[in-house]
Parts: structure tokens; sequence; C-alpha cells
């Protein structure tokens, strides 16, 4: 039995996703897209377009052609995004690496992802290298910050000067895979999901009327852009729309809150230990959090009472739950 929803259908946005989500940078041109939420580095929307081209035509110099997988190994930084729209760009299909996986871990899914290349970050190489190495067939592993003096690591930041051409990879929407993350294997082995740019934009679409988000919304990515959950909520539909992107690597409490208080966030995407924390812990009080709009809540289920404590005490409307 096939269930329909009550609402219209959303038809299918048949669009690249670094097109679905950047096709309108240009418009928002000097609006701070991406910003250090731990530092200082922040990045217009004209940098990402700007820079994830030329990203995109130094991989294509390097060898990455259409059909090759891009194994994409980082914590939440501004320059995650960059490396993902710059590999589909150039043709690439993008696999999303746990930042702690082990070497062994890390060489099972090059190997059933078929990777051809690999994007770190300096601290992770040393994994990276060991992982290409158990799993051959890696052509070269690239790092997206600063190299180690003398590494002889390539940093995705040199292609920045380059001057190849940008690569015009013709892309069918519909058929083509964008991103190859991998489910937590619940129910056995970790397998990789194949999502289609067209399947992606259009969930694109589909959140739209949920949140609306645009320029002046402040929404803090702390949740891992590797998984779907951040990749979807924190990455490509805020920069779809124009909202500023404030990047935190991991989640710690203090820091989460401080940068709600510095960045005026207004909208957080989390998952229930944090609702906790927000409905519970002592050092909430210590913090401004005035500026928060709304929560949302998913990855796991999120219990009733623990939603209203929530809302209660940060003075909002009821946390809402996403799922699927």
């Amino acid at each position: 039995m096939v269930f329909h929803s009550e609402y219209e259908p959303v038809p299918t946005l048949s669009l690249p996703i670094h097109d679905a989500v950047l096709g309108r940078a240009a418009a928002y041109g000097d609006a701070p897209a991406l910003v250090d939420g731990a530092g200082e580095l922040s990045l217009s929307y004209a940098q990402v377009d700007a820079f994830h081209r030329r990203v995109a035509a130094g991989l294509a110099e390097a060898g990455v052609r259409k059909g090759d997988v891009l194994a994409l190994h980082s914590p939440n930084t501004v320059l995650f995004p960059i490396a993902f729209y710059a590999a589909t760009r150039a043709g690439a299909s993008v696999t999303t690496i746990h930042p702690l996986a082990t070497p062994e871990e890390f060489a099972k899914q090059l190997r059933d992802s078929a990777a051809r290349w690999i994007v770190t970050v300096s601290p992770l190489l040393p994994a990276a290298r060991a992982a290409a190495e158990l799993a051959g067939g890696v052509e070269e592993v690239f790092v997206c910050d600063a190299a180690p003096e003398g590494d002889g690591v390539r940093s995705l930041q040199s292609f920045l000067a380059s001057t190849a051409p940008e690569p015009e990879v013709a892309v069918d929407p519909a058929e083509d895979v964008a991103a190859l993350p991998y489910s937590s294997g619940t129910t056995g082995v970790p397998k990789g999901v194949m999502l289609t740019h067209a399947s992606i934009a259009t969930n694109l679409a589909q959140l739209e009327p949920f949140i609306p988000m645009g320029p002046g919304d402040r929404i803090l990515a702390v949740l891992p852009f590797f998984h779907i959950y951040g990749l979807t909520a924190l990455m490509n539909a805020p920069l779809r729309q124009g909202a500023t992107v404030v990047v935190l690597p991991r989640f710690e409490l203090d820091t989460f809150l401080g940068a709600i208080q510095k960045h005026r966030i207004n909208g957080l995407y989390v998952a229930p230990p944090i609702v906790l924390a927000l409905a519970k812990h002592p050092a909430v009080a210590s913090y401004d959090l005035s500026s928060l709009e709304y929560i949302v809540s998913a990855a796991a289920p999120l219990d009733a009472a623990l939603a209203a404590a929530c809302s209660a005490r940060l003075g909002l409307p009821p946390v809402r739950q996403a799922y699927g």
C-alpha cells in the first residue's frame, strides 16, 4: 500500500548539488556564508563561490574525473563545504568519512566505495595515509588546511591560485551520485547510501517550508557535516538560502553556549543529548541565549517532557522534531 501526503508533491529539483546550493551565491555577495565559531576565519558567499570553483579546477588538473569517488575525512571546518562542492563540480561523488574512524574502518569504506582520492586535515593525515595504504587504489591524499612543512602533501588551498580552466562536467542530476555517506551499521555492516544530485536538491526544496532560512539568519553547525543530518540541515540548506553558518568542530558545552551568545545564533539543529543539556545543565544560565528563535531535534527520538522542559527554560516555541 502506498501512503500519500496531504500536501502537494514537491517538484523534483533537477540541478547539480553545487548549483542547487550556490546558484544564488553571487546575489548574496559579501554576506557572511561560513564563520569559524572557534576562531576568526569568515568566508563570504562570493568567496565560497570563487574558492570552490578554483579548487574544482585544481582537482580536475590533478586528475579527478566524472565517476571518481573522493573521500572527505574531516571534522566540521569552514573548508569542508569548499572541498565538497569543488569535488562535485569536478564530477566526483563524495563519500564522507567519520574523522575518528580507525585506519582499518577508513580503508574498508575506501574499498567499498572505490574511492581514488582523499581530502583530510593535517592532524588526521597519518590515519588517512594508513587507510590509503591498506585499501590500495588511492591516487593522492590532499589536506584542506595548511600542509605540514616539507611533508610533500598538497593542500586544497594551493589550488586557489590555479590557472587551470574550471571543469565543465555534464551532470545528470537524476542518475549521477553526488554523496555517498555510510549508514551506522545498525542492521549489519555500514552501507553506502547512493544519493543523487536531484535527490539531495529536492530534499532541500522539501525542507524550505518547514523552517524558512534566509539572509540574516545564523545557524550553528555543531553536528557533523559527514553525517547526512549535518550535511543537509547545517550545510546545504542554510547555504542555499543565504543564511550564515557558524561552524564548530565538535560539541563542548561551554564552547557551544559561548558561540550562541557571541554570534547571536537564532536557529539550532541538534540531537536529543544537546536538548537535555539545554534543559538541565546549570551552565546554560551563565550565557545569553536570547537570540534563539527555534530548535529542531533529530537523529533520535526526543522525549516529549524533555522537549517541553527545554522550550520552557529558554522561552522558545516547542522544540520541533524531524526524521526520515
